[in-house]
């Protein structure tokens, strides 16, 4: 038994990544140069996990046509196409954004799997346990990342554990991994060619031997999803608040579509990721700092954390 620690690509695996991305197809379907140079290819994530595009349909030029309801791409200049897509992603209109699809290949720790598909607007095929055996993989955080809870945020990490504590803590996780994995090959009781490794006593179900690992252990799925909802997605899970494990991959994401979709993912950048959504309320304030008042929360009519958001938007102390 191995200690869990191993690349995510094994030498087989890469031979047939390496297969798949020497092949060429001809076709009258649009193509994006950018995102077929890394088609196929994993992106490394955490200790074992990786991110990689399968297949994609549509780009800018597929938006742009669905909002003009057009036969082809047309005569139209880049700019005019730019301006569409910050039209659109401005005044939150998504049905055009629903015509581009792109599929991932992703492989995540269970407890990442469990959070991430809570967005259930994708198509997902996960890697079956009940028909193959999973890998001796499982994630344990870098020191950088081994913080205590907060004290001011039940979702959210504190300080950083440090020197005895962090190594009892890693020493736990790595232990425990390793003793649950190995409970599991024994009461899978499988040799590498399939037959009982004792012939003495018969092994239990993949179905049920699966239910003792814990959830640091890596597994893998197929992830479709049309661009509106992956850029939902991402709006909320490449935020800086989203916890680490999940963000990540979330930022490996990112560059994908910054490949795929170049004006619809500079719109995205612009109006989400590096924009603000006000209240009523939160609008209303503002509008009076603007014409020479001074507000402040207890005036506001905005709650406590309502007027620290606002205050942090601007740029202020609250």
């Amino acid at each position: 038994m191995n200690d869990g620690r191993k690349t995510a690509i094994s030498a087989e695996q890469r031979a047939d990544i390496e297969a798949q991305r020497a092949e060429s197809h001809t076709t009258r379907r649009a193509t994006v140069p950018a995102l077929e140079e890394v088609l196929y290819e994993p992106y490394p994530v955490l200790d074992h996990g990786f991110v990689r595009v399968i297949d994609y349909m549509g780009d800018d030029d597929a938006i742009v046509q669905s909002a003009r309801v057009s036969y082809g791409r047309g005569t139209k200049r880049v700019s005019e196409d730019k301006g569409l897509i910050r039209y659109l992603m401005r005044h939150r209109h998504t049905t055009p954004f629903e015509m581009c699809e792109i599929k991932f290949h992703v492989k995540l720790p269970i407890f990442v799997a469990r959070q991430w598909i809570r967005h259930r607007t994708a198509n997902v095929n996960e890697y079956s346990a009940r028909y193959s055996i999973l890998d001796n993989e499982f994630y344990v955080p870098g020191r950088e990342q081994l913080a205590a809870q907060s004290s001011s945020n039940r979702q959210g990490r504190g300080d950083l554990l440090q020197g005895a504590e962090a190594e009892r803590v890693l020493d736990m996780l790595r232990g425990d991994a390793m003793q649950l994995y190995s409970h599991y090959e024994e009461m899978l009781n499988e040799g590498e060619d399939g037959r009982a490794a004792d012939p003495s006593r018969q092994g239990l179900a993949r179905e049920l031997a699966r239910m003792n690992l814990s959830l640091n252990f890596y597994t893998q799925w197929y992830w479709k999803v049309d661009l509106h909802n992956l850029l939902h997605f991402l709006s909320l899970r490449a935020d800086p608040h989203a916890q680490y494990e999940i963000r990540v991959y979330a930022d490996a994401m990112l560059d994908s579509v910054r490949r795929w979709v170049p004006l619809a993912y500079e719109a995205f950048e612009d109006y989400v990721l590096g924009g603000a959504r006000l209240s009523a309320g939160g609008l209303a304030a503002v509008k009076r700092m603007l014409g020479g008042e001074t507000v402040d929360q207890g005036e506001s009519g905005l709650s406590k954390r309502e007027w620290q958001e606002l205050m942090s938007t601007l740029g202020r102390e609250g």
